[in-house]
């Protein structure tokens, strides 16, 4: 089930399991997962993007692995907050993962997280070559961290 609003989101969480955050692009989907008490994301694989039916065997097959209770991904609003062709792309995707899990799914404003990602890449003197490997499940981590941020504002943990 997908929700907009993130409080539906956390009472839909199953108790101390992990969330994957998604950063789901034209040719890569990058992931990170959270630990259980729902504090911290860590960037996990990046995802060479096939057919949706074979990204989505490797999502639910990750999901299934670490247990995971939920899905965040990154919705690649404008600069000015309106939603284009990306979010619907965003949307879709969505949609078509929820009819395979029923797991529950939103949405975070991932605005500038490649951006950060590839500044944290840069200070950390990683290498062209190794950020083009990590830059899409950095940047998962960080949609991931604001949706565990916000939750723990909320007084949601695992």
């Amino acid at each position: 089930m997908i929700f907009e609003d993130i409080a539906e989101f956390a009472a839909a969480l199953p108790r101390l399991r992990p969330i994957l955050g998604l950063d789901p692009g034209t040719r890569t989907i990058g992931v990170a997962v959270s630990d259980r008490t729902l504090s911290v994301a860590s960037p996990l694989e990046t995802i060479r993007r096939r057919k949706f039916s074979l990204d989505a065997d490797r999502l639910l097959e990750i999901c299934s692995d670490r247990e995971a209770g939920g899905f965040v991904l990154g919705l690649p609003r404008n600069m000015d907050g309106s939603e284009g062709p990306r979010c619907q792309s965003s949307r879709a995707f969505a949609r078509n993962l929820g009819h395979r899990t029923e797991l529950p799914i939103t949405f975070w404003d991932e605005r500038l997280s490649t951006v950060a990602a590839e500044r944290a890449l840069l200070e950390a003197d990683a290498t062209r070559r190794r950020r083009a490997e990590v830059i899409d499940s950095i940047a998962a981590s960080y949609i991931l961290q604001g949706v565990l941020d916000r939750l723990g504002h909320m007084g949601v943990t695992g």
